[in-house]
Parts: C-alpha cells; sequence; structure tokens
C-alpha cells in the first residue's frame, strides 16, 4: 500500500519522502489514506512514529497548487469566503505549547527544503510555502505583517486563535481549509479544550467548513475525544496497533527507605561533598519537601548523586520534575557536583544567582555556572528557553530539568535517557516524558525513576507498571461551563459588525460538544447576565463599542 498511497502526492513531495524514509509508517499510511479523502481524522500512535508529518504532508502537498484553484480537502460553506493561499492562511496548526510551536515551526522547514530540491530536480515548480508563528511571544511588528502578509501556515496556541477571532486578525483566517490539533489529550479534558471547541465553531462561521486533525499519543476513550474534535461530525480514528519499546527503571538509592542515613557536614556521598551553606539542615521538613538540598534524614543528597551519575553516563539527559522550584534547585546541585570535582573556584559566593521569581527572595538558587545542566520551566524567559533546547540538542548541554514544559511532543534531538524525580502526575504524563528519549520510529525509550519516600515509591510502581501495560486514564470533557460560555459570549457579539441574535449564537454554541445538550433556558440565563454587565436594549444591538466602554 506504501507505493499506491504515495502516488496520490504531487511529484516533489512523493520524490522527497521517499529520499529521506524507507516507506511510510502503519499511522501515516491510513492517515494519507483519510485525510486525502476529506475526512477528519484522529490520529493516535505512540511517540516517534511520524504522526506530525502525517498530519501536515497532505496539507502542504495541496499548498503547492499555487496556480488557479486550490483543491480543498472539505466542501466549503456557501457563506465563507474563498481565497487563494497568498491570501490568507490555509493551515491552522494549534499546539498546547508556545514552545512546541516554535518547534514544530522549526521542524517544518525541513520538508519544504526538501521538497524544494527534489522539484529542482524533476524541473517542476518549487513551492513557496510560508510559514508564521502567532502567540502571547509573538511581538507587534510581526502581528502587523501576518496581516498584510499572511502565512499559508499559522501556528498559534489556543487561547491566540480566540483572540484573533475577536481582532481585525479574523480576515486572515477565513480561508483556513485545515485545523491541525496538536497533543489533543493535553486539551480535551479541561476547560481549556471547552474554550478552543467554541473557537472551533466560530471559526466555522468564519471560515467555512474545514478539515480537522487532531493528534495525540496518549489518549483515552478514543470515541469521546473524536467527538470533542468533530464537534459531532463523523471522525475517523487512525489508532492503528503499535509496540512501543520501553526500559523503565525505578532507582532507590538508599538501603532502607524508611530509615534515612542522615549525611553530616562535610561528608562525601560517593563524589558529592555534603555542605549546608543555606543552613536548612535543622528546617522543617514539612516545608523542605519540594527543595533539591540536603535536609536531615533526607533522600535528596543520594538522588542527586545517583542523578549526576546517570547524567555524566550519557551524551544528553532529559530529567523531569513536578515543580518549577524542584527544577532550579536540582539543576544547581547538578552543576556543583560537577563543579566540586573539576572547577573548584567557581563555588565561590559571589557567583550565587537570584533564583526564579516564584520563589523567595531569601532563596538562592545555585553557585556554580550552568555547565552540564540548566533549567526549563515556564518563569524562563522565551529566549533562555530557546537557548536550552538548542544547546541540548547541538550537545553542548549534558542535560536539561524540566517541569511540564518540555513533556510534549517536542524534538529534543537524540536525547539517551529521561529521568523522573518523583512520580509523574499521570500515566500518560509518564509516557509523554519518556517518550522524549528514543525519539524516531522503532527506538527504544529509555526512563529512569527516582521516589522521593516510601508513598511514591508505591505510586511510581504502579504508574510504571500501567505505562508498560498502556493504562491510561480516561479524559472527562467539561460540560456546559457557564464561565467559559459568558466570555465567549461577549467576545462573540463584539467581533460581529452588523450584530448577533441570540438564535444564531445558540446554533453555534451548540456545535461544540461539551455543549451539545445545553438547554435553551439556560443559554438565555447567560445572554441575561451578559445584557446586565453590557446593557444594551437588545441582545443583536450590542457592538464592539458598548463592550469595550465598559
Amino acid at each position: 500500500m506504501a507505493k499506491n498511497i504515495l502516488s496520490r502526492f504531487k511529484p516533489a513531495v512523493a520524490g522527497w519522502f521517499e529520499d529521506v524514509f524507507t516507506q511510510p509508517t502503519q499511522v501515516q499510511e491510513q492517515s494519507w489514506d483519510a485525510i486525502s479523502q476529506g475526512s477528519h481524522a484522529l490520529l493516535v500512535a505512540p511517540t516517534g512514529s511520524g504522526k506530525t508529518l502525517a498530519a501536515f504532508l497532505w496539507a502542504l502537498n495541496n499548498l503547492m497548487e499555487r496556480e488557479g484553484q486550490t483543491s480543498l480537502p472539505v466542501a466549503k460553506r456557501e457563506d465563507s469566503t474563498d481565497t487563494s493561499s497568498h491570501g490568507g492562511v490555509k493551515v491552522l496548526y494549534i499546539s498546547p505549547l508556545k514552545a512546541l510551536g516554535v518547534d514544530i515551526e522549526r521542524n517544518l522547514r525541513v520538508p519544504l527544503a526538501g521538497i524544494s530540491r527534489v522539484a529542482q530536480r524533476l524541473g517542476v515548480d518549487e513551492p513557496d510555502i510560508s510559514i508564521g508563528v502567532r502567540s502571547g511571544d509573538t511581538p507587534q511588528s510581526e502581528r502587523n505583517r501576518q496581516l498584510r502578509k499572511p502565512p499559508d501556515v499559522l501556528i498559534t496556541t489556543p487561547e491566540s486563535a480566540y483572540l484573533m477571532l475577536t481582532s481585525k486578525a479574523a480576515g486572515i483566517l477565513a480561508s483556513v481549509d485545515t485545523v491541525i490539533i496538536d497533543e489533543i489529550h493535553a486539551i480535551a479534558g479541561s476547560k481549556r479544550g471547552v474554550h478552543m471547541a467554541l473557537t472551533m465553531e466560530r471559526l466555522a462561521k468564519v471560515a467555512g467548513e474545514f478539515q480537522r486533525i487532531g493528534l495525540s499519543a496518549t489518549v483515552r476513550p478514543l470515541e469521546t475525544v473524536a467527538n470533542f474534535l468533530g464537534g459531532g461530525r463523523p471522525v475517523e480514528i487512525i489508532a492503528p496497533p503499535a509496540k512501543k519499546k520501553w526500559q523503565l527503571d525505578i532507582h532507590v538509592p538508599v538501603e532502607d527507605m524508611s530509615d534515612l542515613p542522615t549525611p553530616e557536614q562535610g561528608s562525601t556521598i560517593g563524589e558529592l561533598t555534603v555542605d549546608d551553606p543555606l543552613g536548612i539542615a535543622g528546617a522543617d521538613p514539612a516545608t523542605s519537601a519540594e527543595s533539591a538540598l540536603p535536609v536531615a534524614s533526607s533522600i535528596w543528597p543520594f538522588i542527586e548523586q545517583s542523578v549526576y551519575d546517570q547524567v555524566m553516563e550519557h551524551r544528553s539527559t532529559l530529567v523531569f520534575v513536578n515543580s518549577r522550584r524542584t527544577a532550579e534547585r536540582l539543576t544547581s546541585r547538578l552543576n556543583e557536583i560537577w563543579a566540586s570535582i573539576h572547577d573548584p573556584e567557581s563555588l565561590s559566593p559571589e557567583l550565587r544567582r537570584d533564583p526564579a521569581q516564584l520563589m523567595k527572595a531569601v532563596d538562592v538558587a545555585g553557585k556554580a555556572p550552568a555547565v552540564i545542566a540548566r533549567a526549563h520551566h515556564g518563569s524562563v524567559s522565551k529566549d533562555e528557553r530557546a537557548m536550552t533546547e538548542t544547546m541540548l540538542k547541538e550537545g553542548a548541554l549534558r542535560a536539561v530539568v524540566s517541569t511540564s514544559s518540555l513533556e510534549l511532543g517536542i524534538d529534543m534531538g537524540a536525547v539517551e535517557l529521561v529521568i523522573q524525580v518523583e512520580s509523574p502526575p499521570a500515566v500518560a504524563s509518564g509516557l509523554q516524558r519518556i517518550g522524549r528519549a528514543g525519539h524516531v520510529v522503532g527506538a527504544t525509550s529509555h526512563g529512569s525513576f527516582y521516589p522521593k519516600h516510601r508513598a511514591d515509591l508505591l505510586q511510581t510502581t504502579v504508574v510504571v507498571q500501567k505505562m508498560v501495560e498502556g493504562g491510561i486514564e480516561k479524559l472527562h470533557i467539561p460540560t456546559n461551563p457557564l464561565d467559559v460560555l459568558a466570555q465567549h459570549t461577549v467576545a462573540a457579539v463584539s467581533a460581529a459588525p452588523e450584530g448577533l441574535t441570540a438564535d444564531d449564537w445558540y446554533d453555534t454554541v451548540t456545535r461544540a460538544w461539551p455543549y451539545r445538550d445545553l438547554a435553551r433556558e439556560v443559554f438565555d440565563s447567560v445572554i441575561d447576565l451578559v445584557s446586565g454587565v453590557y446593557p444594551s436594549t437588545d441582545f443583536a444591538e450590542l457592538r464592539p463599542r458598548v463592550v469595550y466602554d465598559r
């Protein structure tokens, strides 16, 4: 079937794929079969199975038709305004993380460059496909440029897509014919997902019907998520059987977790000299539970040393923790251990730096230069996060200590090992995190787990067993949250130049899966509330001026 499915693509696209890959993966074959026929699709497969390329390649194939009428995967609604790919966004990619969006933008340029080379070789027109990123980090100058010259592919977040629909940027979305929602499991089971579902239906009013493609490695039940994606429209579920290879180990670096040894001042654990420069050895253990610095009767010094040893045994390691504070502390200790062996003079007190903003002003994050490890979390600036990711990919950094900010499908290069300190918050989260190692087709993902105490050991054991069995937690989609509805009601009315009737808005709202059973009297109560906050004689007469003047 591989040759047959590639024959549906343009010669330059199929030629590039055959030059780079031996054959499509199973999820790619099945996905292209459904997507090329215009079906909405939910793609579910393990990390490193080629899902992102499966979702994007047909869209890129369509974008190569620059002359005349562009073939659309789904018939446009009669009330939509169709434009060429030069006149508006054609593919909207929605990512739950800004960092993931930036990573996708980088990775998309690889196939585009390859397709251009093959097109040159074949003597056919080269693709002229533009890519843009829009998120909270996008400067205003770039946003203005996107309005003047919209990209063919726009990579954004659920929140930015919502804001665009409520601004003059909505015009560049009128030409959208494909929406790709990556890591859909990270959105659907929360009010954030409900918010996005309403955004999708509002987009359908602007752009007409478009093809919907959802991607996930860890989601259950599939039918529920497919309904969420399609808003009740038929969605083909692509979930071929796949056996992911895992090597998962649980490490307890002490003999007895119920009787922890107490490191003495100046004692040595392996190559780690235990000191107490902050005077916290006598601190209340309850207040020190999240600290990655040694405390009395603490397992932390032993975890730190063991993690350090594993980091030094591998070329690239991702270390996941469950809080930003711990990420900063553990990063500091890894660098201090390295410095104590290789560069003791760098440990002078003058080199201490202030911690991340979420810590107390009296805290000190560390005193050693970031030689082998850097922290990655939401309080780190965009530029620092990008530098950290690049350094790890290029081999200039041994380890990155991260919260969930690197949990999803970000390609961190050839990561050899993933370490999880403390039990991951869920089985799906554990699969996502450990899946960052061996993130290529057929590779084994290596993961090491370090529980902090006996109860954590029990929980870690259960999570690891469930990971091996594929026992992912069921996802529950919130139903009829009225606060989200009120927010979108104000936005939808303010974005309607000719006003919006309650009947039309109710029809749009109930197309979103979380509001499919919303009673009209409940909807009317929200309208009454909105009308009370933003007074007007009639709901249909609310105008942007009225909304924004309040």
